[in-house]
């Protein structure tokens, strides 16, 4: 049987442990092939105090008429950092080229969080961004950019009414199962998931740690996860605790993301 083919399309960091250099070894440890469609190449990522910055916008189109001769198609695609407005033309042009029948969709923004945009996103980008939703199967927002894509004012308080608020503003722009992710409650974080009208939180120990690159280990596990046969709820619970354990074991002096790779396989063998 030949194992399912994946695309993940977003940036790619030589060093730091985000972006492809996550999704990547992630979904391939899980035995699903996995494709890359990187759309910038930096040095490090944006976290270090200075960085180059390659744009592959230019070579996609290349790419993709390498791809169209050779018949290539995917079973799912993993979409992340885009940054771009351009780029999400591309992402649709390739959903419309590539895909196999019923191919999957999982969508993570990956514009903002902590109640503001990342640095060189516009709303402009977000309203934009709100295209990408309609196709997606699977939309993986943190609280903050549900909250940018919605137009639902941000709060630190992350009760039921606003976090049900945000999800029904969602629904405007999509049909997808949406896991909204960094929903936080006292000592705890966890997710909001609402699967064709079925809604449930599921809650997590929360790990007093920020390290950059966890939300797309978050995505990476899950959509593996999910591609391997598993249902929503257990996909998130399997991504909460492999970002938990990396939190873990990783040290103050890891600045610039978490030690995912000395605990992959266990984490794929559960």
């Amino acid at each position: 049987m030949n194992p399912q083919k994946i695309l993940t399309m977003q940036d790619l960091s030589c060093v730091g442990q985000c972006s492809l250099t996550v999704a990547l070894p992630i979904l391939s440890s899980y035995g699903i092939e996995t494709a890359v469609l990187p759309t910038a190449v930096l040095s490090n990522h944006t976290m270090f105090p200075s960085w180059s910055y390659l744009d592959l916008t230019p070579e996609i189109d290349s790419i993709f008429q390498h791809w169209e001769k050779s018949n290539i198609s995917f079973d799912a695609f993993l979409l992340g950092y885009l940054g771009k407005k351009k780029l999400i033309d591309i992402a649709i042009n390739c959903f419309q080229k590539f895909s196999k029948k019923n191919a999957k969709i999982f969508l993570d923004p990956v514009f903002a969080d902590n109640g503001k945009l990342y640095s060189g996103f516009t709303l402009d980008y977000v309203y934009e961004m709100r295209r990408l939703l309609n196709y997606a199967d699977v939309l993986l927002p943190n609280v903050t950019e549900a909250c940018f894509l919605t137009g639902v004012d941000y709060q630190k308080d992350h009760n039921e009414v606003f976090i049900e608020k945000i999800g029904k503003e969602l629904r405007k722009y999509t049909k997808a199962t949406i896991v909204l992710t960094g929903v936080q409650k006292e000592n705890k974080i966890g997710e909001w998931i609402d699967q064709n009208g079925e809604q449930m939180y599921l809650w997590h120990e929360l790990i007093p740690a920020t390290r950059h690159g966890t939300g797309d280990i978050f995505s990476s596990v899950f959509t593996a996860n999910f591609l391997k046969g598993l249902e929503v709820k257990e996909c998130s619970n399997r991504a909460a605790s492999f970002v938990a354990d990396c939190l873990k074991i990783t040290g103050e002096d890891h600045f610039y993301g978490v030690y995912f790779e000395s605990i992959l396989d266990k984490q794929r063998r559960k």
